[in-house]
């Protein structure tokens, strides 16, 4: 017998497929293309829907909305996924949408997510967001703008170009003000590499280097440093520029 709960006031499609252990709280909906698995919950008044499925021990509070169509006014019908991992969380309100063609048909989360949305932080299209990263309360994040591993956004940010990795950005328009040293020292970064990244800090944006230059000049003097090296190639791929 399946030890999966389903509450008697939720709505579960015949085609949905859940695994061992998920429970389905009262007045939540669950479509016929979605796949749970094993020990998700469902508190209560969660919609999940379309082509999505969910990974195991993801927890999703009331008024959540997943895998419905995209708000992108590009979109016109065609068949899109929403894909997440395991061991996440989902807090009141949150919205994942579908993806959509223009960026490659699928919204993409992780395992085991690290990152913290505050209230009514916004994500546009197409937007990546790496490991431990932070948005505060009331941030939007512009189409096509990444946001770095261990960043950490202010609230009420307006992020309109890339926000570097290890940087706290802050306001509207967003600058970087400094290593995000609280974040990462909670992150239990060894002083050494805190040390490294604020020099590397100093060559981006206290210094008279042109950025070009002040690369070369972190890879000569900290090349062994990952954290480093990382920050570098971050910006090297930047479509949109970075936050300065």
């Amino acid at each position: 017998m399946s030890s999966t709960q389903v509450h008697p006031m939720a709505i579960v499609h015949p085609g949905a497929r859940l695994g061992e252990r998920c429970r389905i709280g009262p007045f939540s909906v669950v479509g016929d293309q979605v796949q749970l698995g094993a020990g998700c919950e469902l508190v209560s008044h969660v919609v999940i829907q379309g082509d999505t499925e969910v990974g195991e021990e993801c927890r999703f509070f009331p008024f959540s909305s997943v895998g419905l169509e995209p708000q992108d006014l590009k979109y016109h019908g065609e068949r899109t996924r929403v894909r997440i991992g395991s061991h996440n969380l989902f807090r009141e309100c949150c919205t994942v949408h579908s993806g959509t063609a223009g960026g490659g048909g699928v919204t993409s989360i992780g395992d085991r997510c690290d990152t913290v949305f505050a209230n009514a932080a916004t994500l546009a299209g197409h937007v990546v967001v790496e490991n431990f990263a932070v948005i505060g309360a009331f941030s939007g994040v512009h189409q096509f703008c990444r946001i770095g591993a261990y960043a950490y956004i202010g609230g009420y940010s307006v992020i309109t170009q890339d926000a570097l990795p290890y940087i706290l950005t802050v306001g509207n328009r967003a600058r970087a003000f400094g290593i995000n040293v609280i974040g990462l020292k909670r992150r239990a970064f060894p002083e050494q590499t805190l040390n490294a990244l604020k020099r590397a800090y100093r060559l981006l944006f206290q210094s008279k280097l042109t950025t070009s230059r002040a690369l070369e000049q972190m890879e000569q003097e900290m090349g062994e440093v990952q954290e480093v090296v990382y920050l570098a190639s971050f910006i090297k791929a930047t479509e949109r520029g970075i936050i300065k």
